[in-house]
């Protein structure tokens, strides 16, 4: 029956006569087996003729999963990253679930999620740094989901409040920060949203017809949109060093990295302040060409002078 049920987590149709094969067993077996799991719970859903077969459905409640060494390791894993995560409210619920779990796995598989961790240090968050009520992201999500508009109050970074409606598109999830991409149906174009920073207003609003989106990698286009609103300061540099490289060495919370060709790209950076742009340019070991703005051209003069005083013989 575990093996049954095993296969039948699969996302697919089984025929009876495929199950029998798999499991070598008699179709009447099969027939038995899966009626054992209907009557423990199991929502195994039957269709009759040449094409039918067995497949798992959802059912109204949560029947026990099998899961395999990895994505064992993966979900208590992931439960206890959830526990000091952003998402407020769930992390006394993610250590019950991590504990159940951890109470039924192999002595093989509890070791090697120990190890992951015992030599894992989570930086726990700032007293100023956001955190995500669940109920409004299960919200936005399903609402990106079955594409109807929202309507949301709002706060920009000055703490301005402002009514919005909009059609969602995506959430992004960017380090302890989550983003809504949306239509705004007022402004006519595309905006990003700090979920933080939202109040959804119910009940959701109509059904819309999808837009393409403004750019096939979203994430990229969340990274431009932030680093343009979040740093003071920004700078057009030009490094010397293939874009796939700049880019391996950058994170994309600093900039976005755009190739001019084979040898050189145009980095667009954002940063608190001079001083730090210079850090980040520091880090990428290669060559660069800044002509503007003023500001982050003397400050790089000083600091080369600086260096080239310190190893002066």
């Amino acid at each position: 029956m575990l093996r049954l049920l095993s296969l039948l987590q699969t996302p697919r149709d089984w025929t009876g006569a495929e199950l029998a094969d798999r499991l070598e067993v008699s179709t009447r077996t099969v027939r038995n087996d899966i009626e054992r799991l209907r009557s423990l719970g199991y929502p195994v859903h039957a269709t009759r003729g040449s094409v039918g077969g067995y497949r798992l459905e959802a059912g109204a409640v949560v029947p026990p999963l099998l899961l395999d060494d990895d994505e064992a390791i993966a979900v208590a894993v992931g439960l206890r990253t959830s526990a000091g995560g952003a998402i407020g409210g769930i992390e006394e619920t993610a250590l019950r679930a991590l504990a159940k779990l951890e109470q039924v796995l192999p002595q093989r598989l509890r070791r090697r999620v120990n190890a992951v961790q015992a030599f894992t240090v989570l930086v726990p968050p700032r007293d100023d740094e956001p955190t995500i009520d669940p109920d409004v992201l299960t919200l936005l999500a399903g609402a990106c989901r079955d594409r109807v508009r929202l309507r949301f109050g709002y706060r920009d970074r000055e703490g301005a409040p402002s009514r919005r409606e909009a059609e969602p598109y995506r959430l992004v999830n960017w380090g302890r920060r989550w983003y809504l991409v949306a239509w705004d149906i007022d402004r006519e174009d595309w905006r990003t949203f700090r979920v933080d920073r939202l109040v959804p207003r119910l009940p959701l609003g109509a059904r819309f017809v999808t837009r393409p989106l403004p750019d096939e990698d979203i994430a990229a286009y969340v990274a431009r949109g932030v680093t343009g609103s979040n740093w003071g300061f920004r700078a057009r540099i030009v490094v010397h060093a293939p874009a796939a490289q700049v880019s391996e060495r950058i994170g994309r919370w600093v900039g976005t990295v755009e190739p001019i060709d084979e040898g050189s790209c145009l980095l667009d950076a954002g940063a608190p302040s001079p001083e730090m742009m210079a850090v980040y340019l520091g880090l990428l070991d290669a060559d660069f060409t800044v002509t503007d703005p003023p500001e982050l051209v003397d400050h790089l003069r000083r600091l080369a002078a600086r260096y080239r005083g310190s190893t002066a013989a």
